[in-house]
């Protein structure tokens, strides 16, 4: 009787665990953005589902995969993502292309132009909606209170700047005169040194780089994703047996 009853505690306890582990909440989405200058990872932000859906699909299917860098502003931003771009001639306008549909503003107060975020570029539409495709790093600059007081007044219409979001202008930089303007929806969390490298190239009068400066994306698999976080959080990662048996009931991404 007791043997009977420590195996059926045993394979409660087992059912629990794959329980807890089938249900345990979904990690961020990450993207492995791989150009000329370097590598770095791009962290979608789960407060912007439609952009991060979006984007996530795009990378999936490979729509970025050897896109340009068309548009790169030194102390501003470096933006890509037109699928014109990927077959362009030499010194050929690009800019307006796009997969055919826009994704709606998600514009969020905690959400600004530090250095180093993902945001979506758009055109003058009221609405504010993004393209569906084209985006920009942002390198930006940093600034003094003095001219974030001019910024507040002259460019966001009074808007005031929260006092910690002033503190990152102050010390990493950024564009915060497109806050509340562009969806700002996820940020470089590693490698953001290409973002300065890539800034730095030689442009014609158009902003293009004289030399093309191309891309390649990944999307992190889900289990990359979870053991990515839980390395951030001091932890190791898991690779068993039991963990690739559990990931077989778990969706890829």
């Amino acid at each position: 009787m007791q043997a009977n009853f420590l195996k059926k505690s045993i394979v409660l306890a087992i059912l629990s665990l794959c329980c807890a582990v089938l249900h345990a909440a979904p990690p961020h989405k990450y993207v492995r953005l791989i150009t000329p200058k370097g590598e770095c990872l791009v962290k979608l932000y789960d407060e912007t589902p439609l952009h991060r859906d979006n984007f996530a699909k795009l990378v999936r299917e490979g729509f970025y995969d050897n896109l340009l860098f068309h548009r790169v502003i030194r102390n501003f931003m470096i933006q890509g993502g037109d699928p014109n771009s990927r077959y362009a001639a030499e010194k050929q306008r690009l800019g307006e292309g796009g997969p055919g549909y826009t994704i709606p503003a998600e514009f969020r107060d905690s959400l600004f132009h530090k250095k180093g975020v993902i945001a979506a570029a758009r055109d003058n539409n009221p609405e504010k909606a993004s393209s569906g495709s084209q985006f920009y790093l942002v390198q930006g600059r940093t600034f003094t209170d003095r001219g974030l007081d001019s910024l507040e007044q002259l460019r966001l219409g009074g808007r005031k700047i929260p006092p910690h979001q002033r503190e990152v202008y102050r010390t990493l930089g950024g564009t915060p005169h497109l806050d509340q303007n562009y969806t700002v929806f996820g940020e470089v969390i590693s490698g953001i040194d290409v973002i300065d490298s890539i800034a730095s190239v030689a442009t014609d009068p158009f902003d293009r780089p004289i030399e093309d400066q191309r891309m390649t994306m990944e999307l992190l698999t889900r289990r990359e994703a979870i053991n990515l976080e839980r390395q951030q959080a001091g932890l190791e990662p898991r690779t068993g047996i039991f963990t690739k048996f559990i990931d077989l009931f778990k969706p890829k991404y």
